[in-house]
């Protein structure tokens, strides 16, 4: 081990060493059986003599700090009783910007992953992933990098991993574009994150849904911009209250977030209409269009543009599982070499062994296996999930029926207390999210309900606990459905 010791050479310098060693092994920065270097390296290293090594040592063994193993070496003694940690600084003066301290320490309210009955939205089931299959993958992609000049990648991203994703969004999403206008990128936040460093100045004015997306919401507020809330009704957003003097507006057409209806057709080519009128950028976020259970998926607004307005990202975080940071981003050509610039200036460019394992699972196919298998899954999982929400819960629940996705939206009672049913779950292990988490005025009660992560059993459990908990805050609700549907 290397020890980071700063010595004075006008102090006693074996009083200075057996304080630092002294204060290390008190505060934890050594653990109990820690191996320390050998006096001739730590002499070496500190440019002292052994001698000065020693007598620290020396006199820090007598004192039962550390212990001598012959043959072996100097240790920290398991013995030690630790000090209490390091009291605070009181003084602070260091402050970050004010926009900075604005933001929630936590965006989302999301339940813990420790929780029985997870009802998070946006998260996959790690228990059903081909394992094995990844780490083939990784293991092509180590192999890969051992062959490679080991000096910085393109920052546009892999190659073929580029040409495996125009692929996929050719076939899947009938998105048509060229391997070198996809930017790989840290998930669908980075990408949305660039888009605002490249196209906002503070006080640029933004659109988006009403409730959206919090984290997109969060970027566009720490760039400087204010952002506008545009409301969404059965056909998405409502392009007739979009407001003038706008830099750019941020949708979720295939699965708007959270509540879950697909922007209509029409509504698609009005936005597209309004947004070359002003010549404004569409940020199109297709998150987990992979997962469509009913009706024909809706042409993309990227591929219905005609005018280069609509940047396109997707995410394999809510397709293959959250911590694998990788997302696309398909530029439009007037952003192409700032987004570039941009991606470069932040991190040079994504993690290019993640990127070539991900190539190779989706050359060799066992990404579109993995799907086609999770689509079945979850298809399961949506059919007892509503059967639920129309049966035994619908005297408290109205769910929002979506076509796609792996959650869902349900309107509550207006006679339940949404933070006391939410208290009294989370006792229960039942992680649930408030909807009115995604709105940034006064919204009516609802929950946000994912079945990504949660079996069928769990699934019924959890539900037979919110079934529980309803009966106990508002057990009116069920003589109110009896009056109305005698």
């Amino acid at each position: 081990m290397d020890l980071h010791l700063v010595l004075d050479p006008q102090q006693p310098l074996v009083a200075q060493l057996y304080r630092q060693l002294r204060e290390a092994v008190l505060g934890g920065r050594l653990a109990g059986g820690e191996r320390l270097p050998s006096t001739r390296h730590l002499a070496d290293t500190l440019q002292v003599s052994r001698k000065t090594i020693n007598e620290a040592y020396e006199q820090l063994l007598a004192e039962g700090f550390l212990e001598s193993r012959v043959g072996s070496g100097t240790f920290v003694s398991h013995n030690v009783q630790r000090a209490a940690p390091r009291p605070p600084m009181e003084a602070v003066l260091l402050q970050p910007s004010p926009r900075w301290q604005s933001l929630p320490l936590q965006m989302l309210d999301l339940p813990a992953p420790t929780w029985r009955y997870n009802f998070n939205g946006g998260t996959v089931d790690m228990r059903l992933f081909p394992v094995d299959s990844w780490r083939s993958c990784l293991q092509h992609a180590l192999r890969q990098q051992a062959r490679s000049s080991g000096f910085y990648h393109d920052t546009g991203g892999y190659p073929p991993l580029r040409q495996a994703i125009s692929r996929y969004l050719a076939v899947s999403r009938a998105v048509s574009c060229a391997w070198e206008d996809l930017l790989i990128t840290q998930g669908a936040q980075q990408a949305v994150n660039l888009l605002a460093q490249v196209m906002l100045e503070p006080g640029s004015r933004v659109a988006m849904e009403e409730p959206g997306y919090m984290p997109a919401r969060q970027c566009f507020l720490n760039a400087g911009a204010e952002v506008i809330g545009v409301p969404v009704d059965a056909e998405g957003l409502r392009v007739d209250l979009l407001p003038e003097d706008i830099r750019l507006i941020y949708v979720t057409p295939s699965h708007q977030f959270p509540l879950g209806m697909p922007l209509s057709l029409n509504r698609r080519l009005q936005l597209l209409n309004w947004a070359r009128q002003r010549n404004v950028l569409i940020i199109e976020d297709d998150y987990d269009g992979e997962y469509r259970f009913e009706g024909r998926p809706l042409e993309s607004l990227q591929n219905l543009d005609r005018h280069g307005l609509v940047a396109y990202l997707g995410t394999f975080s809510k397709t293959l599982y959250p911590a694998l940071r990788l997302g696309y981003l398909l530029m439009p050509p007037g952003l192409r070499g700032a987004l570039l610039q941009a991606k470069q200036l932040f991190d040079w460019h994504s993690d290019s062994l993640q990127q070539t394992a991900l190539a190779q699972f989706m050359i060799s196919g066992e990404f579109s296996r993995h799907t086609r298998r999770m689509q079945r899954e979850y298809a399961q999982r949506r059919t007892r999930l509503l059967q639920r929400l129309h049966g035994d819960l619908s005297p408290w629940l109205r769910p929002i029926v979506p076509m796609a996705g792996i959650h869902l939206a349900s309107w509550m009672s207006e006679e339940i207390d949404t933070d006391a049913l939410l208290a009294k779950l989370r006792k229960r292990g039942v992680g649930l999210t408030d909807l009115r988490l995604f709105y940034q005025h006064e919204a009516a009660c609802g929950l946000l309900l994912g079945f990504g992560c949660i079996d069928l059993k769990a699934l019924d459990e959890g539900l037979d606990h919110l079934r529980e908990v309803l009966l106990e805050l508002a057990p009116q609700c069920i003589a109110d459905q009896d009056r109305t549907h005698p």
